[in-house]
């Protein structure tokens, strides 16, 4: 099994991610290649929480322009992770 820290590589905040964490659900980038089971136990390990859920989304890279080059920026995978009802991950304090 890949190390816990190799599978979630940060949390994304963005406003929409934000009002989600009101009603439980943190949204991770992940590693590509790694199933759900697998991200499950990496949340449950890290953050000591019971997770109910998880839904993987691929983000495909957007087509950018450097002068008149253009090329592919890089995409890439995030989970949406549902927990227990009354659990918290404080992702302010993370290190």
């Amino acid at each position: 099994m890949i190390d816990t820290r190799h599978i979630i590589r940060r949390p994304v905040l963005t406003e929409k991610t934000t009002r989600g964490t009101e009603i439980g659900k943190y949204t991770f980038e992940v590693a590509d290649g790694v199933n759900k089971l697998d991200i499950k136990k990496a949340v449950e390990e890290l953050f000591n929480v019971t997770v109910t859920k998880v839904n993987t989304v691929k983000i495909h890279g957007r087509m950018k322009r450097r002068g008149q080059h253009r090329y592919v920026a890089a995409g890439y995978r995030k989970a949406i992770v549902t927990l227990a009802s009354g659990q918290k991950i404080d992702l302010e304090n993370l290190t």
